[in-house]
């Protein structure tokens, strides 16, 4: 595991009940974000695999809103305290500790991968193979829904989150590293920050062939 994995698992199991608390209800207060995981949940019950990872799940609190919307949904997160948290607070959905880079799924065995605002923390230089893990473990026809801070320069920009460094990235930048992993982004949103940091907030949604 490299150095800034071991630095944001650190720093998210030292943050699990404030986490939790804030997030519980975001997305009542971000309709943007709300739509774009509606949509992603309508098309991949659409294909004939409802399968769907909430990667970098966190306490739960998305992975429950997937499962709510008809798909079978588990959580995956780098952080065992996360995990501990969202088995305990629904015992009935699955969650599991794994990395990104490194799914504990078949080749294709997913209709869908959630990363709503869990790549942030990955270097650029890294974000190439990370998305590329996320198509493998899609079935053809599968969606990934990544969402992340924006910026509108021409290069990622690292900057202090409040649990670990993390990068904001330029869209058509993120959207290209997209299709180099065998991917095809169709839909886009890209609105004004939700949050103090001043970033754009972007959802992209790509299919697997």
């Amino acid at each position: 595991m490299t150095d800034h994995q071991d630095e944001t698992r650190a720093g998210y199991d030292g943050v699990v009940e404030l986490y939790a608390s804030l997030f519980a209800d975001r997305l009542e207060t971000q309709p943007f974000a709300r739509a774009m995981i509606g949509t992603f949940a309508e098309l991949v019950r659409g294909t004939e695999n409802r399968r769907a990872a909430d990667v970098g799940c966190g306490p739960g609190h998305l992975t429950v809103m997937l499962h709510d919307l008809g798909l079978d949904a588990f959580g995956l997160d780098l952080s065992p305290g996360m995990v501990a948290h969202a088995r305990l607070a629904r015992p009935e959905l699955r969650f599991d500790e794994a990395r990104m880079e490194d799914l504990p799924v078949e080749d294709g065995a997913l209709g869908g991968v959630l990363a709503h605002y869990s790549m942030i923390h990955t270097p650029p230089g890294e974000l190439p193979a990370l998305l590329a893990e996320q198509a493998r473990a899609l079935a053809p026809g599968g969606l990934l829904l990544a969402s992340f801070f924006a910026t509108e320069g021409p290069e990622p920009v690292r900057f202090d989150h409040k649990v670990a460094p993390a990068y904001s990235w330029p869209v058509d930048r993120f959207a290209e590293l997209m299709t180099g992993a065998g991917l095809v982004p169709f839909a886009r949103l890209v609105h004004d920050p939700a949050s103090e940091r001043g970033f754009l907030d972007a959802h992209l949604m790509a299919r697997l062939p």
